[in-house]
């Protein structure tokens, strides 16, 4: 049974910094494409940032020099560093795990990050 849980979220003012973290179980964590995801009210889910088993990363525009994606393959953890937070990146995180090509594409419950003072 694949799960994957997210932790880390919560409440922070603007210019703060939150680590969002995401332990899977049930896969083969070093085969599959790693990635965050968030989806704002009333707005369609988006890419944040995504990482390869080998550490090749992804970022979206609005993460870049702010966001830093990470995995520890030994522990079958993938992470999101958010620094310089904004109230825009209010939205529900999602953590995300593929195998890019097949149907092994599994999500997580999300956790809420909210920016505000």
């Amino acid at each position: 049974q694949v799960q994957l849980v997210e932790s880390g979220g919560g409440l922070v003012q603007p210019g703060g910094s939150l680590r969002l973290s995401c332990a899977a179980s049930g896969i083969i964590f070093r085969l599959y494409v790693m990635g965050w995801y968030r989806q704002a009210p009333g707005k369609q889910r988006e890419l944040v940032a995504t990482i390869t088993g080998g550490g090749r990363t992804n970022s979206a525009d609005s993460a870049k020099g702010r966001f830093i994606i990470s995995r520890d393959n030994a522990k079958n953890t993938v992470y999101l560093q958010m620094n310089s937070l904004k109230p825009e990146d209010t939205a529900v995180y999602y953590c995300n795990a593929q195998v890019v090509g097949t149907n092994y594409n599994y999500w997580g419950q999300g956790t809420q990050v909210t920016v505000s003072s």
